[in-house]
């Protein structure tokens, strides 16, 4: 079943799940209802707390509609008669008059049976289209009505749909196995980072060991980088908010930057919500020639984003998002070579992680313009040159209307972890915008002033973000060479302690994570605690190690022990710890 035709089903689905509800609580109110990837939800004002147990009525309820060979017919209204229609309805009132603001020319509403709702679709013809077993509501939440804090908290259920009952239960499936994996609860296990209230919601605080992971994931990032001659830069975390004005980004994200206000001057500051605007300033500071292109710049640096707090969620959706950002200016001759050599860093990265790619190529979405910098000619270039160099990669790419940034188009990299789903996560962006907009030059061998290309790239996107899949990818159990501590000593005694303690020495100045566990624990809990902690290697301290015989290496997740004599260890665990 193809892509439209599964959200045309889901959508349907959503609306009777509204009908079976208005069944029970015919007052309800009804708030946004959209299909989304893999499902739908729909938020409602109800007049009491439900559960999830619920959920069979309804499913029974929603089955036998689709049975019924139920219609969906769509039909306009002027917006005079909309309002008029649904005066008592505050929700449809709001989404009513929101669209008019928009430039709507009428409101679209579909009908099914006796049930009218507000909804541009799409949706199926009948509900003879649907397999009646192919969907499962899977959960109850609260989300404030717009997503705004300040507003009416409503009850919100969460489907899913597929083509048939054989891709459901494959994906409830998965799902067991996420919830099993989930980073929120694997990351505290691990002692990797945590949240406090006093500090606030969205921003997480790393402990040693998961800033450990995140140093390797950049040290990474930085040895595939250097080849290709990319520079290190540092900006600061604010700026006058002139930069983003210049930019556009003001215009486009007004709500989710965090102001700044001084007592020494009157100049409004903000909290950097993106790196670009800064590099294109650095781009500025001193003319260019042809011959110093490309300059390639490249950043880990935190950028912070007023999400609200109801969309906030563990490493997924934070407020402080660490970015792997770089920014090349080029000349339009140097684009292709530039962009391959991304596609080639951004490959030996994922393979890495053994996480397989898919492409896809962002373009704008031609019938809403305002949504875009640049004029129509500046698109169609940028958007070609981008087709051409994947045309000359010669890979399997989907082209994607309405998903380029504001700014120009995207080459977007999907990565699929170990359970089978499906993150968006590397990007390359080309964009003639905003070097017009900053005026950027250099002299060409003309002796003329020219537009260099920016090229924005993300390896990972958002280190949080990143290293949430990765927790889930790997379940917490890391490979030897990302994990936050590769080797365990476990001493069988106080007697050995100082042995250990030597080796401890040793080992960590030869670059391995190591932790010793001293205590006076017994050696088979010892070993269990650092199981639960998923370490890659433990290695108990006894009489016969003390005296220099073999260490036995207890694995993780392997079956049988490693032996290695002491004389090989050190340069055996690191081997272990090279990247794949």
């Amino acid at each position: 079943m193809d892509t439209k035709q599964l959200q045309k089903n889901r959508h349907s689905i959503c609306h009777m799940m509204s009908m079976a509800i208005l069944e029970i609580y015919p007052k309800a109110g009804l708030g946004v209802g959209p299909f989304i990837e893999n499902g739908f939800y729909q938020d409602y004002d109800l007049p009491e707390p439900i559960s999830d147990e619920i959920f069979d009525e309804l499913e029974k309820r929603i089955k036998e509609m689709i049975k019924q060979n139920i219609a969906f017919v769509q039909h306009d209204m002027s917006f005079e008669d909309a309002l008029k229609e649904y005066k008592h309805d505050p929700y449809k009132t709001e989404m009513i008059e929101q669209l008019k603001e928009k430039g709507e020319k009428s409101v679209s509403f579909f009908k099914s049976d006796e049930f009218e709702n507000l909804c541009k679709g799409p949706h199926v013809g009948t509900t003879s289209e649907i397999d009646p077993d192919s969907f499962k509501l899977t959960k109850v939440a609260g989300a404030y009505w717009r997503g705004d804090e300040k507003k009416k908290m409503l009850t919100r259920i969460y489907g899913v749909a597929f083509a048939n009952k054989k891709e459901l239960d494959a994906h409830l499936k998965m799902l067991e196995e996420a919830e099993k994996r989930d980073h929120r609860k694997i990351g505290q296990e691990l002692d990797l980072f945590h949240f406090s209230d006093l500090v606030g919601s969205g921003l997480p605080l790393f402990t040693e060991k998961g800033t450990a992971i995140r140093d390797v994931l950049k040290d990474f990032i930085w040895d595939l980088m250097k080849p290709y001659g990319y520079t290190r830069v540092t900006i600061p975390h604010i700026a006058k908010s002139d930069l983003y004005k210049k930019s556009g980004h003001w215009d486009k994200f007004a709500d989710d930057i965090f102001h700044v206000s001084s007592q020494k001057t009157e100049q409004k500051f903000v909290i950097k919500p993106m790196n670009c605007p800064h590099h294109t300033q650095l781009y500025a500071a001193r003319p260019r020639s042809y011959r110093d292109l490309p300059i390639r710049m490249s950043e880990v640096t935190a950028v912070y984003r007023d999400e609200n707090t109801g969309q906030l969620q563990g490493l997924s959706r934070v407020r402080s998002i660490t970015q792997d950002d770089a920014h090349v200016f080029c000349r339009m001759d140097q684009v292709e070579e530039e962009v391959l050599a991304l596609y080639d860093i951004v490959k030996k990265f994922y393979a890495a992680f053994d996480m397989p790619l898919n492409v896809a190529l962002s373009l704008r979405d031609p019938k809403k313009p305002e949504k875009y910098l640049g004029d129509d000619k500046v698109w169609e270039k940028s958007e070609g040159t981008l087709r051409d160099v994947l045309k000359k990669l010669k890979i399997e790419f989907v082209e994607e209307e309405g998903e380029a940034a504001f700014y120009g188009p995207k080459i977007d990299f999907i990565a699929t972890d170990a359970i089978g789903r499906k993150w968006q996560l590397a990007t390359i962006q080309l964009d003639f915008n905003l070097p017009e907009r900053f005026e950027l030059e250099y002299i060409d061998s003309d002796g003329k002033k020219k537009r260099p290309v920016m090229l924005h790239r993300a390896i990972l996107g958002s280190v949080e973000r990143f290293l949430g899949v990765l927790i889930e990818h790997y379940a917490g159990a890391f490979p030897f060479w990302l994990a936050p501590v590769q080797v365990r000593l476990a001493t069988v005694s106080e007697d050995y302690v100082e042995f250990a303690e030597k080796l401890k020495a040793d080992l960590f100045e030869a670059g391995i994570r190591i932790e010793l566990d001293g205590s006076a624990e017994k050696v088979g809990k010892k070993i269990r605690n650092a199981a639960k902690q998923k370490i890659p290697w433990t290695i108990v301290i006894g009489k016969k190690e003390a005296e220099g015989g073999d260490f036995t290496v207890n694995a993780f997740g392997k079956e049988e022990d490693l032996t290695i004599s002491q004389a090989d260890f050190v340069k055996e665990a690191q081997k272990q710890g090279s990247i794949k």
